[in-house]
């Protein structure tokens, strides 16, 4: 029989104003990018890549420049002094590794200044019925991370769930100390939709963020996943997006005659 699904039946979701949020986010270009993480998790990525990347959140100020594990030392030291952090992602993409390697490897990216920390639930398990499994994995790391002033956003893999196990991983990842759900890795058969932004959101309500992630490559992409309910988005087209919406506000802006 497996564990009851979450530890505190006490936790209320709250509500989240997702039209307020999304109307705030898309107010101007710097309102944008303060939500957008700006990744680069191709496995052919180069030095000069992760470092072009690095630059560009800083130069844009995004939420975080995301890479993986490899490059986390390299990229804390390319923000330095930014005030944009750098993220990494755990378990990726599978999340079928150990727990303990799991925590071994959050411990590690934390001494090396990586703020951010996105990692794979273990889908497996989680199919398999075993929530305690699954909520333990999660929280060892979410301990680790925050001791170190980290936070953590929890990859659900929405595309190899259905609707019952989408809604049980959300509530164990919640009750484990996850500061965000996440949709996708980008590396399986589907990345975010509207509709689990929004089935995430109505478990999450306001207790956690909701990072939509995977396929999102244009200011209508984002523009959708944030009215459903999104707070974060993970982009590697990040530049473009906020481009997008800067091209609208100076046309705007000419139509008025100047004013």
């Amino acid at each position: 029989m497996s564990a009851p699904l979450i530890d505190d039946p006490e936790l209320e979701a709250g509500s989240f104003d997702a039209e307020a949020f999304a109307g705030h986010a898309l107010a101007s270009p710097q309102n944008l990018a303060a939500v957008l993480d700006h990744t680069l998790l191709k496995p052919e990525a180069t030095r000069d890549q992760v470092a072009k990347l690095c630059r560009e959140a800083a130069e844009y100020r995004f939420a975080c420049a995301m890479v993986n594990p490899v490059w986390a030392a390299f990229a804390c030291s390319e923000l330095a002094g930014s005030g944009v952090p750098a993220g990494v992602v755990i378990g990726f993409p599978l999340g079928a590794s150990l727990a303990t390697t799991k925590r071994d490897e959050t411990a590690i990216l934390v001494r090396l200044g990586a703020h951010d920390i996105d990692m794979v639930l273990n889908i497996g398990l989680l199919r398999s019925g075993d929530n305690r499994a699954v909520q333990q994995d999660i929280r060892g790391v979410a301990e680790i991370a925050h001791d170190a002033g980290a936070i953590v956003k929890v990859i659900l893999e929405t595309c190899l769930l259905n609707v019952e196990e989408k809604l049980r991983a959300s509530e164990l990842a919640i009750a484990a100390g996850a500061d965000f759900l996440k949709t996708s890795t980008g590396f399986s058969t589907g990345g975010a939709t509207p509709e689990d932004i929004a089935l995430m959101r109505g478990v999450a309500g306001s207790r956690c963020g909701i990072k939509a992630s995977g396929g999102i490559r244009t200011l209508d992409d984002a523009r959708r996943m944030l009215s459903a309910g999104a707070s974060r988005i993970g982009a590697s087209a990040s530049v473009a997006i906020v481009r997008e919406l800067t091209q609208g506000s100076e046309r705007g802006a000419q139509n008025t005659g100047g004013y």
